[in-house]
């Protein structure tokens, strides 16, 4: 898994719920800043990031990572 993967994962997800980085990033309790990193695959979500990103997107924490 590279961050350029799970960053193009999140980033569909999230505009498949129709919110933008800040929203996700409120949800989350995290900067927008750390969502664009994601997105842009320059960084991973924190590890006990992932539960709760998979919660909120109705996915498992293996999809996220596949």
């Amino acid at each position: 898994m590279d961050a350029k993967s799970m960053g193009k994962t999140i980033a569909a997800l999230r505009k498949k719920q129709n919110l933008t980085q800040k929203e996700l990033a409120l949800k989350l309790k995290i900067s927008d800043k750390a969502v664009s990193k994601w997105e842009s695959g320059l960084g991973f979500p924190e590890i006990t990031l992932l539960p709760e990103i998979s919660k909120l997107f109705g996915v498992s924490v293996d999809y996220l990572m596949t």
